[in-house]
């Protein structure tokens, strides 16, 4: 028996192996449409936990709930197991171990706190009815203020009495008691005034009228003087003070006078001549 072959059938067991591994692999790969509502389990994240190995190791659980690093005892007190979340598992650690918590910067927190005051609950006061008084408690109120206003009146009244009585004179006066006195004031302070004429004020020339205050008592005697409107040169106004003062004392007040006024209230112009004299208006 020949069992040599002829060139087509080896052609023919060729073709027939091709074509089986074909129907093979083709037969063999299956395709199955993508499912978009089911999630991508390539996408989700991974929670890790780190647990600190306790120094003395606990008992092995033969049926443990979930896998660990290392064994964990629950408090016992729920039924159904619940996988441990990253935040218990953080509370587990030690203080050092634990997350620093971040404080709000001090310009923020003072903003919450401007922006979110803390409100206080305060109760409003009741309204308590006030007693009215009695007609006899207004009428001995009444009484005191009446005696109150009585004995500050008393004492202003006693006060007034006591000051002294002023008369204001001037040129312009024309009574005649008062006149008379002023006049007599005049002459003395221009004698005395001529005779004591500021040296430095007849060699530079100097000359102004001057606006003088003199109050007399009753005595004679002057409470004070002062110039009112100056002549614009400080040596004459000093003058004519240091006149009126040299002039001192004058007559005493007539009878007449002094029943009626204590202090005489003078104004007069006085006026340094060019020709070196003293004049009173």
């Amino acid at each position: 028996m020949n069992l040599s072959r002829q060139p087509g059938d080896r052609l023919g067991i060729t073709l027939l192996v091709a074509a089986s591994l074909h129907a093979f692999v083709i037969l063999g790969i299956t395709f199955k449409p993508f499912d978009r509502s089911k999630p991508d389990y390539r996408q989700q994240s991974l929670e890790v936990m780190v647990v600190r190995h306790p120094v003395n190791p606990p008992e092995e659980d033969e049926k443990p709930d979930f896998l660990a690093q290392t064994s964990q005892q629950g408090s016992g007190e729920m039924r159904e197991p619940v996988k441990p979340s990253l935040e218990q598992t953080q509370a587990a650690l030690p203080v050092q171990m634990q997350p620093a918590i971040q404080q709000p910067p001090p310009r923020l927190q003072k903003l919450i706190t401007e922006i979110s005051p803390v409100q206080t609950e305060i109760t409003p006061p009741r309204d308590e009815p006030t007693p009215q008084p009695s007609a006899s408690q207004l009428l001995a109120s009444k009484n005191i203020e009446i005696a109150r206003l009585t004995a500050e009146l008393e004492r202003k009244t006693l006060a007034y009495a006591r000051m002294p009585k002023r008369k204001a004179i001037s040129a312009s006066t024309k009574e005649y008691k008062y006149a008379a006195y002023l006049d007599a004031w005049r002459r003395k302070v221009e004698r005395i005034g001529n005779l004591n004429y500021p040296d430095q004020a007849k060699r530079d020339q100097l000359y102004g009228n001057l606006v003088l205050h003199v109050a007399v008592k009753a005595d004679g005697s002057v409470e004070l003087v002062r110039v009112l409107h100056s002549s614009g040169h400080k040596i004459l106004d000093d003058a004519a003070v240091r006149i009126v003062r040299m002039s001192a004392p004058f007559s005493p007040f007539p009878t007449e006078i002094r029943k009626e006024t204590d202090i005489l209230d003078i104004t007069r112009t006085w006026q340094f001549l060019r020709s070196g004299k003293l004049d009173s208006e």
